[in-house]
């Protein structure tokens, strides 16, 4: 991709940002925060949910 053409896209995003309306972009924004997995998810998997669930079976048996 040349140098033009890179300058073109992020031209076309920027405007494409500004020309919707503030509240659409604090849904949008809302939405991705909401899809978005936990951090420990994220970043360590399942081993998190597993040792988690592991607890959990342990305290419900006691």
């Amino acid at each position: 991709m040349k140098t033009n053409d890179y300058v073109k896209y992020v031209t076309q995003q920027f405007v494409s940002y500004v020309d919707t309306p503030s509240e659409k972009r604090k849904a949008m924004k809302e939405e991705r925060k909401a899809s978005k997995d936990p951090f420990a998810y994220r970043w360590f998997g399942l081993i998190p949910f597993a040792l988690s669930q592991l607890f959990q079976t342990k305290k419900k048996n006691s």
